[in-house]
């Protein structure tokens, strides 16, 4: 899957959590260009080694970005060697925990309103715009999965979208379910619960049509605490597979 996993994201911002660290990659991003280390550490107030070793962990989780340009503005012989600079990049840092995806949801519902807007009713815009995101999904993560049970495979696609998958006996025989404990779209969902619960199983559906997921039905079955849909499956082909 291409884009950045949740647990990329928590590191990144776990490297913030050191205050020197912190102060310096604000006082970076405040600045209007590149700066180099002595000008960071002056800015903070520690010493230039103390920076150094914070700035280079920041490059190293892709918080900054570096350039090599001489201060001076001088060229050619005797013109010095090209200082170190740094620049934050355009990485954003949001994190929330549980982890949500109202990014995939803003895509959805804009999709969902053109098409609207071109004629087709509104719920069924919305499902074959979810849909459509969850074959992409899916397409983009079966080559990573494609060696898991029906199950995990799905699990494992819908765990990097926030539904927090848990695997657990079903009360029907010879069935297992997939749990999802978490709901990417809560804030929308408390507020328009049938038209995202309906987004929430056209995405699943199609991330389990996609995947070639046989045997296992997503179906609405709304409680409370987690997403509206749970995924029954009729009993994996191997159950000991990874």
């Amino acid at each position: 899957m291409s884009d950045e996993s949740f647990g990329s994201r928590v590191t990144r911002m776990a490297a913030l959590s050191d205050p020197v660290r912190r102060a310096l990659y604000r006082f970076v991003a405040a600045q209007p260009g590149s700066v180099s280390r002595e000008q960071a550490a002056a800015g903070v107030e520690v010493p230039a080694h103390t920076a150094r070793h914070h700035l280079d962990r920041l490059v190293e989780e892709g918080l900054l970005v570096t350039e090599f340009r001489r201060l001076t503005g001088r060229t050619g012989p005797g013109a010095g060697r090209p200082a170190k600079l740094y620049r934050p990049t355009e990485a954003e840092l949001s994190v929330s925990v549980p982890q949500r995806s109202y990014d995939l949801a803003g895509a959805v519902l804009a999709e969902a309103v053109e098409r609207s807007l071109a004629g087709a009713p509104l719920g069924r815009a919305v499902d074959d715009a979810a849909a459509e995101a969850g074959a992409r999904a899916a397409g983009a993560a079966e080559r990573t999965v494609r060696r898991l049970s029906p199950l995990r495979r799905l699990a494992r696609v819908l765990a990097h979208y926030g539904y927090e998958p848990r695997e657990e006996r079903s009360a029907e025989p010879a069935t297992r379910a997939l749990v999802l404990a978490n709901c990417p779209f809560d804030r929308l969902a408390s507020d328009h619960t049938e038209l995202i619960c309906g987004m929430n199983l056209s995405f699943v559906a199609a991330v389990t049509e996609g995947l070639g997921c046989t045997g296992v039905r997503p179906q609405l079955d709304p409680q409370p605490g987690r997403c509206c849909v749970r995924v029954l499956s009729g009993g994996d082909p191997d159950p000991g597979r990874p």
